[in-house]
């Protein structure tokens, strides 16, 4: 049986702003190995990968792939957009080994060491951000700021894609996710911190997004995106 032990968290009934217990276990080479080895066997996900390249700008210059992992979703985007400049960031030593494997020697890819959960570093400004199933391994308060250091990052009509983890409104539709991964209450990995995806829709556009909308979601899959105001839309 699947398990998939990175898309795994629990999250009660009518609690979707509880905050488990601060734990992060990516810093382990183990567990992002174990998940590198199982990341294929998660149901939908090849259909969840496909659906942000439809709103990456098409003469997007720089991305931003935050919590890039081996750079499976940066290499995507890539292909379909050549000739823009990536930067990939993560913080473990295996997804960072996996990165430079994949993208050493190539001139248009840039491998950033970094923990975004502190704050993130000085990287200029983007046409794009992506990210793929990173997000929630923060603290929901640091989901929160760290969605406004990206929208500053963003130049105007930049577009944040973040493909996502998100909570089950209820425990009976998360068991029923985990049901469906093959997966056991006991297997869950303690370092996902799942929040509400309608709570963040509202974020973004309190943060100054627009167009925030949720585009593509499987139970708790879910693909949303909102963009940087464009001078020729103020007003």
């Amino acid at each position: 049986m699947p398990a998939a032990l990175d898309l795994i968290a629990r999250f009660g009934e009518n609690a979707r702003m509880a905050n488990p217990i601060d734990c992060n276990l990516w810093s382990s080479s183990e567990h992002a190995l174990e998940y590198l080895r199982r990341a294929d066997s998660i149901p939908h996900r090849t259909e969840g990968e496909t659906a942000p390249l439809e709103f990456v700008p098409p003469d997007a210059a720089r991305i931003l792939d935050v919590g890039s992992g081996d750079g499976r979703l940066l290499a995507l985007a890539k292909a379909d957009r050549p000739r823009a400049e990536f930067v990939a960031l993560d913080f473990s030593v295996a997804m960072l080994e996996a990165l430079h494997r994949r993208f050493d020697g190539d001139g248009k890819v840039t491998v950033v060491a970094h923990d975004f959960s502190n704050q993130l570093p000085p990287l200029g400004h983007f046409d794009s951000v992506i990210s793929s199933f990173a997000i929630h391994h923060v603290a929901h308060e640091r989901k929160r700021s760290l969605y406004r250091e990206i929208f500053d990052l963003l130049r105007p009509g930049g577009i944040f894609c973040n493909l996502e983890h998100v909570a089950s409104p209820t425990d009976r539709l998360h068991q029923q996710f985990l049901q469906r991964l093959g997966v056991s209450p006991e297997r869950e990995d303690p370092s996902n911190k799942l929040l509400d995806l309608e709570l963040q829709l509202g974020w973004l556009r309190e943060i100054g997004f627009v167009d925030v909308d949720c585009h593509w979601k499987w139970r708790e899959l879910s693909f949303f995106a909102g963009a940087a105001r464009s001078p020729r839309a103020a007003g």
